[in-house]
């Protein structure tokens, strides 16, 4: 078997460019259209598609790879589309386990259909064991679906919105439905994404007015709460899985960085590059200690997801935390190359202060510090006692 070559997938050019036009969606606070384009056009949508469906046919592994790659050039154009090869990842966790029902997925992937991700909700801390959103039966297997969804990435350019909502009316109530809708006129998409960093993703609320999923289109029914079913699991361990990837891109980027800087910068002390300072070399080298731990874990569990290993109970606590690390470590290798890069890192203009915003967002995504710390705990202690 060949070496597998992330450069096949995410040329050095296409890179470059996508990398050139950050700051200006970061400055202007618009969604990077473009290198959504570019990447349609490379075939990036589709790289979890099976070939045999048309699409590259990429491992999670491998997908994972590319996204750290892609976030070291743009990590809020990484994150969007990180959106939407969840549910690509989500249709491959069903087609390896034999489970039907996401081939339109990876079939409209393919045919160029941006999926977006609409899942997290103001204040719902249950995220995928509950929901606000109504989910109301419309008789013919479809589903209508009244609430609304914040951070929901790829906003301006999504042509189907996976989500859930809560069905309390059918005779088996309650019943968690995982469902995908069409952008109509009962689809609102608000215009408020005005925030600290990763501004490219437009990550804007969403207002469900009585949007309709088809019976075609809706793909789970489950009771609510933890369950190992897969739709839960599918997308609990993508999401975690290529969010920790393009947090550790930006680690690397960050990395990169202060390696650049510290070769460039002459110290007037001493007349010698930074990069002989006893002091800077140590920073970079922690810097270097903390990024080298993410990769191998990230193609380690991704792996494991590839290969359908079974971890048991253990599955969440490990995917939770892989993502949790990624966070905490990719935040303090930011933090490192801005003082190793010194004061000059504090202008806007610098490519690490784009850093410093966007890596802030990790923190927001799940699961959040206490729910890593929760499931840990409940995987090596039992769960607390009633």
């Amino acid at each position: 078997m060949s070496e597998f070559d992330p450069a096949a997938y995410l040329p050095d050019d296409l890179l470059e460019r996508i990398r050139g036009r950050a700051p200006i969606h970061d400055r202007e606070n618009t969604f990077p259209q473009q290198d959504l384009d570019e990447l349609r056009d490379a075939g990036y949508l589709s790289i979890l598609v099976p070939a045999e469906r048309g699409g590259a046919g990429l491992s999670l592994a491998e997908a994972a790879l590319l996204q750290q790659r892609l976030a070291g050039a743009a990590p809020a154009t990484a994150l969007a589309i990180n959106m939407h090869l969840v549910w690509t990842g989500v249709a491959k966790v069903f087609s390896d386990r034999g489970v039907p029902g996401l081939e339109f997925v990876q079939d409209g992937a393919v045919a160029g259909e941006v999926f977006a991700f609409g899942i997290s909700e103001g204040g719902n801390d249950l995220v995928l064991f509950g929901s606000d959103t109504a989910a109301e039966p419309t008789g013919d297997g479809g589903y209508s679906f009244t609430g609304t969804k914040i951070f929901t990435s790829l906003a301006p350019v999504w042509t189907k919105l996976g989500l859930h909502g809560l069905d309390t009316t059918s005779d088996d109530a309650p019943k968690l439905v995982f469902a995908f809708v069409d952008r109509t006129a009962a689809v609102e998409t608000g215009d408020d994404w005005d925030t600290l960093g990763m501004r490219a993703t437009q990550s804007r609320t969403t207002r469900l007015k009585g949007a309709v999923a088809d019976a075609a289109h809706v793909v789970r029914r489950i009771d609510p709460g933890p369950t190992p079913d897969p739709i839960v699991f599918g997308i609990f361990s993508v999401f975690e899985i290529l969010l920790a990837s393009v947090y550790t891109g930006i680690a690397r980027r960050a990395l990169d960085l202060a390696v650049l800087t510290a070769q460039k910068r002459t110290s007037k002390r001493t007349g010698l590059a930074y990069a002989q300072d006893p002091d800077i070399r140590w920073r970079i080298a922690d810097m270097a200690l903390s990024y080298d731990a993410l990769p191998p874990q990230i193609a380690a569990l991704a792996r494991d997801v590839d290969e359908s290993a079974d971890h048991g109970a253990r599955w969440f606590s490990l995917l939770s935390g892989v993502k949790h690390r990624a966070i905490t470590t990719a935040k303090h290798v930011v933090d490192q190359a801005m003082l190793t890069a010194g004061g000059g890192s504090y202008f806007s203009s610098n490519e690490l202060s784009r850093l410093y915003r966007d890596v802030l967002a990790g923190a927001f995504h799940p699961s959040d510090p206490e729910s890593a710390h929760a499931t840990a705990a409940s995987a090596w202690l039992g769960p607390i006692e009633a």
